[in-house]
C-alpha cells in the first residue's frame, strides 16, 4: 500500500524536488515493520544534473508506538466521558462550549452540535446566577479547582435542573490552562427532597408552637431546646428565658427533681 506513494517520493527527487518528512514503513529481513521518517534530496553530478537520490531516514517506530497509545488513550477517554453518568462539559478559554457528553445532552435536552462554539454563561444560565457561574469558570482559567458549587440550569424544554458543578483547568501539553471541564451530578431531586424536610419541619414547628398543650424539649444534657406558646402562657417563662436552662434543677421543685430526672 505504500508502493506508489514512495516512488512517487523518489520519482521526485529524480526530478529535482525535495522531499522532507515523509513516514512509510519498512520492512526487515527477519519481518519486523519500521516506521521510517525519510527526507528525499536529489543527487547530483559534477555538472548538476541528477544521478540518483539520497535518503536520510529516522527509525521512528517507538514514537509511532507512543502515539498509537496515546490516541487509544485518547479515544477511550472520549467514550468514557460520552458514557458517564454525569453531565460533563467543556469549555474554552473564551467560554464558548467545546465539549458536551451524553448525558449533559439527556438532562438539558440540547445536543452537542447545538450548543457547540457557543457562550455557556451568556446562552445557559439564568440571569442571577450568570456572575457566580462566570467567577467559577473564570478562577478554573487562572488554574483554581471549584468543588461542590451549585447552580441552575434551564433545559431547552424549559425545565430547571440542579447542578452540583466540579470546575477543572484543562491544561495543552505545555501545561498551559486551555479551558475547563466541568463534571456535574444533577442533584435536582435531591433539592426538592431538601425543599420538602425544609417544609415539613417548618410546618411541625408551626403544629408545636401553636399547639394547644404545653410541648417542650430539652437536649441530652437536660437543657431547655424547645418550649411552646402555650408552655410559655402557663409558666410564664418565654422561649429566650428558659432555652439553654436545665430543665429540672431550675424549674421542677424539690419533692420531683428525682422523679422528674
Amino acid at each position: 500500500e505504500y508502493k506508489t506513494a514512495v516512488k512517487a517520493v523518489l520519482d521526485n527527487a529524480l526530478k529535482g524536488l525535495e522531499t522532507a518528512n515523509f513516514e512509510f514503513p519498512l520492512f526487515t529481513k527477519d519481518h519486523r515493520r519500521v516506521e521510517v521518517l525519510l527526507n528525499a534530496t536529489p543527487r547530483r553530478d559534477a555538472a548538476g544534473n541528477v544521478v540518483g537520490v539520497v535518503g536520510v531516514g529516522q527509525d521512528i517506530t517507538e514514537r509511532k508506538k507512543a502515539e498509537g497509545e496515546l490516541e487509544r488513550v485518547a479515544k477511550d477517554l472520549r467514550a468514557l466521558i460520552n458514557t458517564a453518568n454525569a453531565p460533563i462539559f467543556g469549555i474554552d478559554s473564551n467560554g464558548l462550549v467545546s465539549e458536551w457528553n451524553n448525558k449533559a445532552a439527556e438532562i438539558t435536552k440540547y445536543t452537542l452540535t447545538e450548543v457547540v462554539g457557543r457562550n455557556l454563561v451568556d446562552e445557559f444560565i439564568t440571569s442571577e446566577y450568570k456572575t457566580a457561574v462566570k467567577a467559577v469558570l473564570d478562577n478554573a482559567l487562572k488554574g483554581l479547582e471549584t468543588a461542590n458549587f451549585e447552580f441552575p440550569l434551564f433545559t431547552k424544554d424549559h425545565r430547571r435542573v440542579e447542578v452540583l458543578l466540579n470546575a477543572t483547568p484543562r491544561r495543552d501539553a505545555a501545561g498551559n490552562v486551555v479551558g475547563v471541564v466541568g463534571v456535574g451530578q444533577d442533584i435536582t431531586e435531591r433539592k426538592k427532597a431538601e425543599g420538602e424536610l425544609e417544609r415539613v419541619a417548618k410546618d411541625l414547628r408551626a403544629l408545636i408552637n401553636t399547639a394547644n398543650a404545653p410541648i417542650f424539649g430539652i437536649d441530652s444534657n437536660g437543657l431547655v431546646s424547645e418550649w411552646n406558646n402555650k408552655a410559655a402562657e402557663i409558666t410564664k417563662y418565654t422561649l429566650t428565658e428558659v432555652v439553654g436552662r436545665n430543665l429540672v434543677d431550675e424549674f421542677i421543685t424539690s419533692e420531683y427533681k428525682t422523679a422528674v430526672k
